[in-house]
């Protein structure tokens, strides 16, 4: 057996679970390479790019889900006002805009301290909270990216519930 799917497939690696889920649910995924890999979900909104990396020296499970919404340079200001209105929010995991590219992206990390496994619970509920958050507070951010709606007001927005059907 080859060095690399020797360590990709550890029991101790937490991205041989992540695999095993997005194989199990019929999710797109590419394993590039022994710390990293990458789901393709298809969401209400948007499709969505998680991206698993397993950092050794942390001994970390850290998730990044991304979507193709770049803030241009005159709505940053608010979309950061946004984004502390969201972030207050939320009990698990934070959105973050990538200064150099103007990105969103949600992230959450899973401490495995002292060589413990990740379960298949923990890996798809963290999965799971990226999208939901995501798909919750990704029309928040469309209008205050592209509606030039102030954060208060696409904050007022997103969390208007609707009940029923039409």
């Amino acid at each position: 057996m080859p060095m690399l799917e020797a360590i990709t497939d550890s029991a101790t690696n937490p991205l041989a679970v992540v695999e095993d889920i997005a194989a199990s649910n019929d999710l797109a995924f590419e394993r590039s390479g022994e710390d990293e890999i990458t789901i393709v979900s298809k969401g209400q909104w948007t499709d969505y790019t998680l991206s698993f990396t397993w950092m050794h020296d942390l001994e970390a499970l850290h998730l990044a889900c991304a979507f193709d919404m770049k803030i241009p340079q005159a709505r940053r200001t608010e979309t950061h006002r946004l984004l502390a209105s969201i972030n207050e929010q939320l009990w698990v995991g934070h959105f973050d805009v990538w200064t150099h590219t103007g990105t969103i992206m949600y992230r959450q990390a899973l401490m495995l301290p002292g060589g413990l496994s990740a379960t298949e619970a923990q890996c798809e509920t963290m999965l799971l909270s990226a999208l939901q958050s995501c798909e919750r507070y990704y029309p928040a951010f469309q209008f205050t990216v592209w509606a030039g709606k102030t954060a208060q007001e696409a904050m007022a927005a997103a969390m208007f519930d609707t009940e029923g059907e039409a």
